[in-house]
């Protein structure tokens, strides 16, 4: 029988270059303060954690973890692998349970339920490699021939430079595009007009036969959305994501009940239970968990059955391998969204710079190999001298 014999943790703190904040680049839940400066600073990810899980036999399961990788590790280290080392990695659901169970007083949202994603995760491509199957095949086998993917970018700026940038983007076959609000509650009048003038411009360029996505980021609220949702009606947007604070589900609730535009969040949403809420509440029209924090592939599939008995379909956030792999095996996971190769922006774009093996979309699609073990990544070693590791 396989045992798990270790856990390694590491922090990669990029130091390499990377593309200067601008003002009015994406709203976000710090716009609500009076402090000025750079209100995305704390939505920046320019760390990453990986875990390594080996197993008696030499056999190491990467998985991984975005946010507050320094108190994800300490999590990780200090409380979450002495629970897991000796355990038999296919016992997965146990492991699931024993992790979430006790550190329950503390741990069944955001930094223990990250910490549990990452490890899960690792879990799930070492249970790939000891069988030499790829992961979507454990989990029910391909349910598309190839994924279509959304184009995710396309952030707040001048209103040539985006039209320039969907133009491109354009040329690749995506099914949809999603965009940035760089404007918000704060900006009043003045900025509604400065969104909507940015929401008619890409229209402009991408015409009406494909999606278009509006993401919020959590920078609005529940009167402001209210006030926006009629004027931005006419450019017949797929979904208008995250319109408040993650919490306020009663809010997602009031603004999907109004019919206009569906409302799509569960990107900052943690646990089963904690995305049942929101389907049960009729809060989202799309739900948009991420695995590397809901609580990893075990919780996902779990999440995706509920759903699809609502009828609601997962787009999980962020693309990335652990999130195209449940879209693979999931009918009910129509579309995945991609980010594209990019200098460090935001900080989604680090995954490109830790890892090999991520599909590159090809008109508008990725596929994943059938005869790659696991999640189908390695660590890469080609950005080293950008990153600055703390084991």
């Amino acid at each position: 029988m396989t045992k798990i014999k270790s856990i390694r943790t590491r922090v990669w703190n990029w130091k390499g270059p990377t593309v200067p904040p601008e003002g009015n680049f994406c709203t976000n839940a710090s716009d609500a303060l009076w402090d000025k400066g750079d209100a995305m600073a704390s939505f920046r990810f320019h760390q990453w954690l990986t875990v390594e899980v080996e197993t008696d036999d030499g056999t190491i399961g990467i998985g991984n973890a975005a946010l507050a990788p320094t108190v994800v590790k300490k999590a990780i280290d200090d409380w979450y692998a002495p629970m897991v080392i000796g355990e038999d990695p296919f016992d997965y659901a146990y492991i699931w349970d024993k992790m979430y169970r006790r550190s329950h007083a503390w741990g069944r949202k955001g930094i223990g339920m990250t910490a549990i994603s990452a490890i899960d995760l690792a879990i799930w491509d070492l249970m790939g490699k000891l069988t030499n199957k790829p992961v979507f095949k454990l989990l029910g086998g391909r349910t598309k021939e190839k994924i279509p993917t959304y184009y995710s970018k396309l952030y707040a700026g001048s209103v040539e430079s985006m039209q320039a940038e969907a133009e491109e983007a354009m040329k690749h076959g995506y099914q949809g595009f999603k965009t940035r609000f760089g404007f918000g509650p704060k900006d009043g009048m003045k900025g509604m007009r400065e969104n909507l003038k940015r929401v008619e411009a890409l229209r402009e360029v991408l015409g009406y036969d494909v999606d278009l996505m509006l993401e919020c980021y959590m920078g609005w609220n529940l009167d402001y959305a209210k006030r926006m949702l009629p004027k931005l009606a006419k450019y017949e947007p797929r979904w208008l994501e995250e319109p408040v604070i993650a919490d306020d589900v009663n809010g997602y609730a009031e603004l999907n009940a109004m019919g206009i535009i569906p409302i799509s969040g569960g990107e900052h949403e943690f646990s089963i239970m904690g995305c049942q809420q929101l389907l049960e509440k009729k809060a989202v029209s799309v739900l948009q968990y991420d695995t590397n924090r809901v609580g990893g592939i075990t919780a996902a599939q779990k999440i995706n059955a509920i759903a699809e008995a609502y009828q609601i379909p997962v787009i999980p956030h962020a693309g990335q391998m652990h999130n195209y792999h449940l879209t693979m095996a999931n009918v009910n996971c129509p579309i995945a969204e991609y980010f594209p190769v990019h200098d460090i922006e935001v900080g989604n774009e680090l995954f490109y710079y830790i890892f090999e093996g991520d599909p590159d979309a090809v008109d508008g699609y990725i596929d994943l190999d059938d005869n790659t073990p696991g999640l189908g990544i390695t660590i890469s070693d080609k950005h080293l001298h950008n990153f600055d590791i703390v084991e």
